[in-house]
């Protein structure tokens, strides 16, 4: 049996008590989402983070934390799909006006519960401000196409 596997990156950036996010309104996943996106063939999970924060906000990352996994395993289709997480205070650049995936935009921290933002966003948002690393991952209900069971673990 052969598993299908894509990978994907976020980059939360930290500014004080603001993070960078991009108020994204378009396709199926709108709302306010940290840059990322998926990982190229053969670059490494840290270089595809950096690029894509450069493509999506303008700006230069460097010295990269991990903070851990979230997955989507999905057994009725052998997929499973896994998001390195990152976080970073050191940023360097302009950021871009208008860039395709959505507006950067800076936003206390504080203020984060109550922007539209995605079920999966929303959820491993304050791990990234914790102590240590973690993992998520969630089993994709295929007759319902939805989450089903989410397994959040601190390592």
């Amino acid at each position: 049996m052969s598993v299908n596997y894509k990978f994907w990156t976020v980059c939360m950036i930290q500014d004080n008590d603001k993070v960078l996010l991009l108020d994204r309104q378009h396709d199926n996943f709108k709302g306010f989402i940290p840059p990322g996106g998926k990982v190229e063939f053969p670059e490494s999970f840290v270089e595809g983070a950096i690029r894509e924060v450069k493509e999506e906000t303008g700006l230069e990352v460097s010295n990269l934390v991990y903070k851990g996994i979230y997955e989507y395993v999905n057994p009725d289709k052998n997929d499973r799909y896994i998001i390195f997480n990152y976080i970073t205070k050191e940023f360097s650049g302009t950021l871009l006006q208008k860039p395709h995936e959505g507006k950067p935009v800076w936003v206390n921290i504080g203020d984060v519960k109550d922007l539209p933002m995605q079920k999966s966003i929303r959820r491993r948002f304050p791990l990234f401000f914790d102590e240590g690393t973690f993992e998520v991952q969630v089993k994709w209900d295929n007759e319902k196409d939805a989450e089903g069971e989410v397994m959040i673990r601190k390592t």
